[in-house]
């Protein structure tokens, strides 16, 4: 855990240089981090049981040590793909969720939904202020009529009452 820390510690004080600043700072501080890192998982998987659980958690980290070292390669990559792992996790948890999706037209309502709130969560707009601007302005259109405008990515962002 200890050279994870001083990784992060190195991410921190590079997190607002440019990608060019970082790279350097990367190789200079995170790459001698990395190597001792390296060399402290080859001794403890020599003398560790391969199928105890830190023996099969040094095994992994060795088997994925090209991925793991891969973002010093560059400034612009991240550390770590947390950003991306909260994206998803509404698909992630909802995961379970769909199974109860009785018929088809269950799951692509689901679809849709989802579709609606991660568009919201990407173009700044507040999903429940938009829920509530949508389902006000829908009943005051002709039935049929272009509603495009009223989708996510069209709108300013809309925020709360209060927010």
């Amino acid at each position: 855990m200890s050279y994870i820390q001083k990784l992060y510690a190195v991410e921190k004080k590079a997190k607002s240089l440019l990608p060019a600043d970082r790279h350097a700072m990367r190789q200079q501080d995170s790459i001698p981090i990395l190597n001792a890192f390296h060399e402290w998982l080859d001794k403890a998987a020599a003398r560790l049981l391969p199928n105890s659980p830190m023996g099969k958690a040094v095994s992994y980290t060795l088997k994925q040590w090209r991925y793991l070292e891969k973002y010093v390669e560059d400034g612009g990559y991240p550390i770590d793909n947390n950003q991306v792992e909260r994206e998803i996790r509404p698909v992630a948890t909802g995961r379970k969720a769909w199974l109860f999706a009785d018929t088809q037209s269950g799951a692509n309502a689901s679809a849709v939904w989802f579709s609606i709130m991660l568009t919201c969560r990407a173009n700044g707009v507040e999903p429940y202020a938009y829920l509530r601007h949508v389902l006000t302005e829908l009943p005051q259109r002709e039935e049929g009529c272009d509603v495009s405008d009223l989708l996510p990515y069209n709108k300013a962002p809309i925020q709360s009452p209060g927010g």
